[in-house]
């Protein structure tokens, strides 16, 4: 039976030192759905943090911090609504 990966508490994350992310390349997912409509789909990833435990097989644990930014293209046009006026006016 595996040892089960430790247990990350608040001075873990306190303690585990950031790491600079020196290159990146963010690629779209893309899934297309049932009802027609295909989303395209990017993880970003803002802060990485390396933590002072490691996994049972040695490696180090990393924390991240993302962001998903999903984009719907190719909508059938009897799932759109009217556009409703902005709430902001240009300046």
């Amino acid at each position: 039976m595996s040892k089960p990966i430790p247990r990350i508490t608040a001075s873990d994350l306190e303690q585990g030192e950031d790491i600079d992310i020196v290159e990146e390349e963010e690629k779209w997912n893309t899934y297309k759905l049932s009802d027609g409509t295909t989303l395209k789909v990017k993880l970003v990833l803002r802060e990485v943090k390396r933590l002072k435990k490691w996994r049972p097989d040695g490696n180090p644990i990393y924390m991240i911090n993302t962001s998903n930014v999903v984009r719907t293209i190719d909508i059938p046009k009897q799932l759109k609504a009217k556009p409703k006026p902005s709430a902001f006016k240009p300046v």
